[in-house]
């Protein structure tokens, strides 16, 4: 809660935490708190996130889809304007899976002060690495905001499956009680517990890791058959690629390194996702792209 805390007062206390296997449960038994199946609805701002769709179809729970801007902003009005009764939920993920973008906390605050009357979940997985702060810094004036965190990322723990949900405490002590008995194992507690304890080593890790973005980005930005390297406030760079982006993520998987195709969601045609790593492999993966292009636009 300390770690975690930006309200600058020590409002975060434990009874605000929930504690799961990665934010993926806290998504599904929001879901089933909130949600009645085959009668009320999600909304979600495409592209984002897979797991609330799925999430969503196992609840049997309607998605009512506002999409991004071609800049990945959230239409707000819009939003609004789609909102019924029936949408409980509304998810913002911040920064963005794919889209590497964070929303301005503005942005969340005008979610929060409207006349929405469900929960706004805001997916801060990738919050780590962006300059944005964390919405958890609105909670102590806007109780409808519940804020999801992880520990996969940042600190490199996806292994153990330990992630939060933070919010008000009426929220958290539902989610307590409807979630499993010892939904969360000791062997995950107490890594968990170490990582916490090691905050100097995080912050290092993160800014070897944005150094690295840097690097990374503007290698992308002198190759001919970039598009575009879209700004980015998490631990990937989305890219966009003139073509042959399928096939390349294809053949750069098969020779061992593996990029994620995204050039099926909506804005992002051609692109790929680069997960930045060491700067080794970060060499290695430039090398294979250029390589790769080269080879399938010459055939």
């Amino acid at each position: 809660a300390k770690y975690r805390d930006t309200s600058g007062n020590g409002y975060l206390q434990a009874k605000n935490i929930f504690v799961g296997v990665g934010s993926d449960e806290a998504i599904d038994l929001l879901m089933r708190i909130f949600c009645k199946p085959g009668e009320d609805a999600i909304m979600t701002t495409p592209p984002t996130y897979g797991m609330y769709k799925v999430s969503a179809n196992v609840n049997d729970v309607d998605i009512v889809q506002v999409p991004l801007t071609p800049d990945f902003d959230l239409r707000i009005p819009e939003m609004l304007e789609a909102v019924t009764d029936k949408v409980k939920l509304m998810f913002v993920c911040s920064p963005g899976n794919p889209t590497c973008k964070a929303i301005p906390l503005s942005d969340i605050k005008k979610l929060a002060e409207s006349s929405y009357k469900g929960i706004i979940v805001v997916d801060e997985a990738y919050v780590d690495f962006s300059t944005e702060s964390s919405a958890t810094s609105l909670m102590e004036s806007y109780p409808n905001i519940v804020v999801l965190q992880t520990l996969s990322k940042a600190f490199g723990l996806a292994g153990i499956r330990c992630g939060f949900a933070i919010g008000p405490e009426d929220v958290i002590q539902l989610m307590n009680n409807v979630k499993a008995p010892y939904n969360v194992n000791k062997l995950t507690s107490e890594v968990a517990v170490n990582a916490m304890k090691n905050i100097e080593t995080l912050e290092k890790n993160i800014k070897t890791l944005l150094d690295q973005r840097k690097v990374v980005a503007d290698a992308l930005d002198k190759l001919d058959f970039v598009v575009k390297v879209y700004p980015s406030d998490s631990n990937f760079l989305l890219v966009r690629l003139k073509q042959l982006s399928k096939e390349i993520y294809k053949t750069m998987a098969d020779a061992g390194i593996v990029v994620r195709y995204r050039g099926s969601e909506l804005h992002c045609e051609e692109c790929l996702r680069i997960t930045i790593g060491t700067e080794e492999e970060n060499k290695a993966c430039l090398a294979m792209l250029e390589k790769t292009y080269n080879e399938l636009s010459a055939n």
